[in-house]
């Protein structure tokens, strides 16, 4: 039964046929991303075992390598990103061998090289920014919609429809309970996973809502609300029915980040966010870490218990990741504190999986991302509309990603959405990135009228 997981790539073959690859990029392979749980494997005796979303990647990607005509930019981010997942394949190569490397080996491949280099090809130079970013918003608005089911009735209605034809695949992922209240999953397994693909759909959302891309109603129905309003609406409803901190805290860092590219001065806004971020975060950090020190047997809420279970897993788990820091131990191979099942840290996680290097370029991934992001966003300022800075916005991201990792393991769907989203942004500031924005707002608006530059 579990041979519906090739059900994408057959829609994908179709979609090629009669389409092209951009519409089946948008039409298959994004919904397979954001809507289909990534724990569901078509499993194949003897060979690797491919998810929904990496069956509609590959005929996708066939074709988009097969009619790509066009010389290709290459740049150090693709170097990066390649050398992060054949590293790790390597890695798990060493550490367990063939056998039980070949699904992580063909995860990194079709979730996550694969996945960028597609987002950097398709969207950018087929003029598709906005239907890429569109489709993204509506689909988990959408989502947050179908997951009131699993906030109200304390289960995720994706185990009981995929458990019929995936059983025991998805037995790992349970609804979990913050203040009596069930906390969302949906097809991610784990809320805080869940927490992280909201936030980059509100970021993502409030750039179109700030640009005016979106029409004042829905076709079929009117309300008082406004469109933009309404799936902001519901992806603030989806984080707030999360319940994660780390997500939570990740977005108002990234809501940060972003009205830095607000105003005339962004510089400016820059130095006060900065100002405001130490001013507040010092103290928290300071607060927060004497919150999770007195360990977990002398906690007194369950809040403060998964607190100090997180700095418990560094103390405990530091010197055994740096005993084997070159290649790591492999995803399942090193000793584990009695205990401590769950590495809720993925930079630990991944240290203790992988080594040192594999968490240094994932941190050179994310850093000079936002380096190279907000360098654009200051250069091409101030926008217009304000607010309209998408590269403040993906910056937004990457920052608020970086500090939800820290609470959370990177994992399932979360891969190639990451992945999709760097490609993407690598894609956006090879255009020119903001600067790109502006001149097509100035071809939309016409020629200035004669003497403007006068009366300015």
């Amino acid at each position: 039964m579990n041979a519906l997981a090739a059900l994408p790539g057959i829609l994908a073959l179709i979609w090629l046929v009669r389409k092209s690859h951009r519409e089946a990029y948008l039409d298959v392979y994004l919904p397979a991303i954001l809507l289909l749980p990534g724990w569901c494997r078509f499993v194949l005796p003897g060979a690797p075992d491919p998810t929904f979303h990496e069956a509609a990647i590959l005929p996708i990607a066939v074709a988009f390598f097969v009619r790509w005509k066009k010389p290709w930019r290459f740049s150090l981010l693709d170097a990066l990103v390649i050398a992060y997942g054949l590293f790790i394949g390597f890695s798990e190569y060493q550490n367990a061998g063939y056998s039980d490397a070949q699904n992580l080996m063909f995860d990194m491949m079709f979730a996550g090289i694969v996945p960028y280099f597609l987002a950097k090809g398709i969207v950018e130079p087929n003029g598709l920014r906005v239907d890429f970013v569109k489709r993204i918003v509506v689909l988990i608005a959408l989502l947050a919609c179908i997951l009131t089911y699993e906030f109200k009735f304390a289960y995720n209605p994706y185990r009981r429809i995929f458990d019929v034809f995936f059983p025991g695949q998805g037995d790992g992922w349970v609804t979990t309970f913050r203040y009596g209240f069930a906390r969302i999953a949906g097809p991610f397994g784990h809320a805080i996973l869940a927490g992280i693909v909201f936030l980059i759909a509100f970021q993502l959302q409030r750039w179109l809502q700030q640009c005016g891309h979106w029409e004042q109603h829905f076709r079929r129905f009117r309300t008082r609300w406004s469109k933009a309003q309404l799936l902001t609406a519901a992806l603030v409803l989806g984080i707030l029915m999360t319940m994660v901190r780390g997500p939570q805290i990740g977005t108002l860092l990234a809501i940060a980040v972003t009205y830095m590219g607000k105003g005339n001065n962004p510089k400016r806004r820059a130095k006060f966010v900065l100002l405001a971020i130490l001013l507040v975060g010092i103290p928290a950090a300071i607060i927060g870490y004497n919150y999770a020190s007195v360990g977990r047997a002398a906690a007194t809420t369950t809040s403060q218990e998964s607190a100090a279970y997180r700095k418990e897993l560094i103390d405990k788990y530091v010197d055994i990741a740096l005993e084997h820091s070159a290649l790591g131990w492999g995803r399942n191979g090193w000793p584990k504190v009695l205990g401590m099942p769950s590495i809720d840290n993925y930079y630990l996680l991944l240290t203790l999986m992988h080594g040192v290097p594999a968490v240094g370029m994932l941190l050179l991934i994310l850093v000079s991302l936002v380096v190279r992001l907000l360098r654009n966003g200051f250069r091409s300022a101030p926008a217009k509309p304000q607010g309209s800075s998408l590269s403040f916005t993906l910056a937004g991201i990457y920052v608020g990603f970086a500090f939800s990792i820290l609470t959370v393991y990177m994992g399932d769907n979360v891969i190639p959405i990451f992945f999709t989203v760097v490609g993407f942004s690598e894609g956006y500031l090879q255009a020119g990135g903001d600067a790109s924005v502006m001149r097509t707002a100035e071809r939309a608006a016409g020629p200035a009228p004669r003497f403007a530059h006068v009366l300015a």
